[in-house]
């Protein structure tokens, strides 16, 4: 059967877009793809230089795809002890801000979003203006160094355990997503306050959780200043603060690596600026594969939390 074009109702004219609305769109369209387009391409480029010769890379031969493909580089960042040792350190800071983060959000988040909570609007306060105001690094180094968080990994989690901004944005959640009506049929069901926070709030909240766990786990993945004033220890280094000594103060040492020759020191001599490029690749891994199983709470999540209410 061939379909019908579709008829408009009778006394009813088809308004055609106007032309100065198609020409908006061709625009939009070509800024989307221009803008689109610096995005890709130096991620694009990285990989590349990641897997081409050094030579190639360095005299401009390789612009876009790999010239002289070869694994050396990632090679090198196997046999490399701090670099693998960095990357097992901020999976464990990563993942334990993630967990720490996220559960004193979340149940800080859903008490503020109470309307009955003695002080209320006092906390709140309080919370916001440590966004405008605070006591600065010097203060909270010493506050870090009396508590004994020194070279340890609490150094990393504690300090940032709570994002204000996330704190906010999860009291809206629970404003607009749990009803007062709900709590008081629980409570006629003679359920405790605990009870229908863990039973009902967060079965409701994983939007909201998958929001936080992203937001804590990258910010953490990324962070390297933490570690820069509080951790003294090499063996204690993230990922982030090993990349930032080999990138910015060419500290990559051959030697270090596991059984390493006079002809592989050599040779890692000259791949040492292809190694930035892969350690760069490695560090963008673990937030690239975790965003998209997120990715449809994460959206959710932020639009509700943050444009209601």
């Amino acid at each position: 059967m061939t379909a019908q074009p579709a008829v408009s109702p009778p006394g009813v004219r088809r308004i055609k877009d106007p032309r100065s609305d198609r020409i908006l769109n061709v625009v939009l369209i070509v800024l989307l793809a221009l803008f689109t387009l610096t995005i890709v391409y130096p991620f694009v480029y990285i990989v590349s230089a990641s897997l081409s010769d050094p030579t190639a890379v360095s005299s401009g031969e390789m612009w876009l795809w790999p010239v002289g493909f070869s694994m050396d580089a990632y090679q090198a960042v196997l046999d490399y002890p701090a670099i693998t040792r960095g990357f097992l350190n901020s999976l464990l800071y990563s993942g334990s801000a993630m967990l720490v983060g996220t559960a004193v959000t979340v149940m800080g988040g859903y008490a503020l979003s109470r309307a009955d909570l003695v002080g209320r609007n006092l906390f709140t306060l309080m919370f916001v203006l440590t966004m405008m105001f605070s006591g600065g690094m010097i203060p909270t180094y010493l506050v870090v160094k009396n508590l004994g968080m020194l070279n340890t990994i609490w150094a990393m989690i504690i300090p940032t355990a709570v994002s204000v901004w996330q704190l906010i944005v999860t009291r809206t959640f629970f404003q607009t997503t749990i009803p007062h009506e709900l709590l008081e049929c629980s409570r006629i069901d003679g359920a405790s306050d605990m009870r229908f926070f863990w039973r009902i709030v967060l079965p409701l909240s994983k939007p909201i959780i998958a929001v936080n766990l992203l937001l804590y786990g990258v910010a953490t993945w990324n962070a390297y200043f933490n570690g820069l004033i509080y951790l003294t220890d090499e063996d204690l280094y993230p990922l982030q603060l090993v990349m930032r000594n080999i990138l910015l103060e060419n500290t990559f040492d051959p030697s270090k690596m596991a059984n390493a020759d006079p002809e592989r020191i050599a040779q890692m001599q000259q791949i040492a600026d292809k190694l930035k490029y892969a350690l760069i690749i490695i560090a963008s891994v673990p937030p690239l594969i975790a965003y998209p199983f997120v990715q449809k709470h994460f959206v959710k999540g932020m639009m509700i939390g943050s444009l209601k209410g």
